[in-house]
């Protein structure tokens, strides 16, 4: 008997999914990460540090996510915003003589004064007025779990970064198998009038067949991520 799964609803004005960003440029995915997915789970949960244990319970569970695009009066999806790009000065207006302010300044690893001077700007990506339904497979006691944990989350909840506010309740039940979870994301989507767009499978199907480092093995300060196959399939 297959395992059941657990329903997300992400969905807002700004989405970030960063899985190969660098410190000046932080893209972003067109997708939810798994290791975004299970990192949300976490600040639902209210725990932190490198969670091994918990993580590899989940590691080769499915994740399946479908994406949906505003629809017009008519009922046909209209085409995807852009990206939206802004940038951040990270360590500008700190006095370097006050202690305390100091240490926001960023600084070489040997702690000295980084070249250039300590003011850096980073540009980040974020996707725009999406929602995402992503189906997670897991032991039904460990979804429920979860799923009570997003219903009362220890930590505050947002799509990727701290200005991607959710806008409607992330958990969307658990359901016996793929089908339902899909069925449930369907009518919620006809409700908001969105249309699918594309869908993304673990494994390799027909589509756009990517690898990603987004299976997160350790979080905390050394984190440890390895590989999986999705496949991206677009609708006409």
């Amino acid at each position: 008997m297959s395992k059941p799964y657990l329903l997300l609803w992400l969905e807002a004005p700004l989405q970030s999914w960063g899985h190969d960003s660098k410190f000046g440029r932080r893209d972003s995915l067109d997708f939810p990460t798994k290791s975004g997915v299970l990192g949300l789970l976490c600040c639902a949960r209210g725990v932190a540090g490198e969670q091994t244990e918990w993580l590899a319970r989940w590691a080769d569970q499915d994740m399946q996510v479908a994406a949906y695009v505003r629809a017009d009066r008519q009922g046909k999806a209209q085409p995807r915003q852009p990206l939206l790009r802004d940038f951040h000065m990270v360590g500008s207006g700190y006095d370097g003589q006050d202690p305390w302010a100091n240490l926001l300044i960023p600084k070489t690893s040997d702690g000295k004064k980084a070249v250039g001077g300590g003011t850096k700007m980073t540009y980040r990506y974020y996707l725009q007025d999406m929602a995402f339904a992503v189906a997670l497979q897991g032991p039904e006691k460990e979804l429920h779990a979860v799923a009570e944990a997003l219903h009362n989350p220890v930590w505050d909840l947002y799509l990727g970064r701290k200005n991607c506010v959710p806008t409607e309740f992330i958990c969307q039940g658990v359901h016996a198998d793929i089908h339902l979870a899909m069925e449930k994301a369907g009518q919620l989507a006809q409700e908001k009038q969105r249309q699918l767009s594309f869908r993304v499978l673990q494994g390799e199907h027909d589509g756009e067949v990517l690898t990603l480092n987004d299976v997160p093995l350790q979080f905390g300060e050394h984190k440890q991520y390895r590989d999986r196959r999705v496949s991206v399939l677009r609708m006409e």
